[in-house]
């Protein structure tokens, strides 16, 4: 399952970095975005990510972590701009939980979203 993010901003872009650093956190997901869809190749790179979180997005990740926290699907992100990726079907208190992450993550930002999950 996978819970679609759009971001209805400005600023998309520091929206976008506040929910990777979200998917830090929270080990039953990974994640897919416009920025990391651009440089695939660069985020297939567990060192590479592990700089990424840590210098751009000033959050301290595990290297463990950095293999697991980009999608590995293959799939696009498409008309959305950010999903977490369920490593197993979330239930209702984990969505709650996630949905409560994104919205105190997103609030300071001023941008709004919408969640889809399917």
């Amino acid at each position: 399952m996978k819970s679609y993010i759009k971001i209805h901003g400005p600023p998309v872009l520091e929206a976008i970095q506040e929910l990777e650093k979200i998917a830090v956190d929270v080990p039953e997901v990974c994640i897919m975005d416009n920025l990391i869809e651009v440089d695939h190749i660069a985020f297939s790179d567990p060192e590479y990510v592990k700089g990424y979180w840590d210098e751009t997005l000033n959050a301290v990740i595990d290297v463990k972590r950095c293999g697991t926290i980009i999608s590995k699907s293959g799939e696009s992100v498409g008309e959305y701009d950010f999903y977490f990726e369920w490593f197993t079907k979330p239930n209702t208190e984990q969505l709650r939980t996630l949905i409560k992450k994104i919205d105190d993550a997103l609030a300071p930002t001023g941008a709004g979203y919408t969640i889809t999950s399917k």
